[in-house]
């Protein structure tokens, strides 16, 4: 009797869990390659044109401290011989000071560009993620993965969602 009652209960565990199989909605995945999508965005060729134009200026000042720099310092070198102590140990202050000067404003302007760069492309970067956000849902995709971030191994199985992104995106 005892053997009965068990293989009833197996047979409704096996038909549960089939059951429930079955009623589970396939995964569909896609994937999509935003490093290219990012490229075919005419706003991201005008951020990017933008953090140039701000990063070659700040290039700028720093070769003109750089020159700056050297003038004082080949002018030390070639006075060196003629001044006091006094005279010596300022000069020196001053190249030392300048020099951490640069440093300073080289990691400052380091910062300062990577915060334009970031301020310039994160309203790009929300319109491509609501796009694909909408396209995910439209086309009732589970999973969208982006190749270009090096985390996906194989995907030829995968349907490529970038000319839906770009449709919504209003791209051609």
């Amino acid at each position: 009797m005892k053997t009965i009652k068990r293989g009833i209960l197996l047979l409704a565990a096996v038909l549960f869990i089939s059951g429930v199989g079955f009623a589970q909605t396939p995964l569909k995945i896609g994937y999509i390659n935003s490093n290219k999508l990012m490229g075919m965005m005419p706003e991201a060729d005008s951020a990017q044109a933008q953090v140039k134009r701000y990063a070659t200026g700040l290039q700028k000042q720093m070769q003109a401290m750089a020159q700056e720099y050297q003038r004082k310092v080949q002018d030390y070198q070639s006075n060196v011989g003629t001044m006091s102590d006094l005279i010596r140990q300022t000069k020196e202050k001053e190249i030392s000071d300048l020099q951490q000067r640069i440093q300073a404003f080289q990691a400052s302007a380091d910062q300062d560009v990577q915060k334009k760069q970031q301020e310039l492309f994160q309203p790009i970067i929300t319109k491509v993620k609501n796009a694909i956000d909408a396209v995910g849902k439209e086309y009732h995709y589970t999973y969208i993965l982006d190749v270009s971030q090096g985390v996906v191994l194989f995907y030829a199985n995968g349907d490529d969602v970038t000319p839906l992104v770009k449709k919504k995106l209003g791209l051609k």
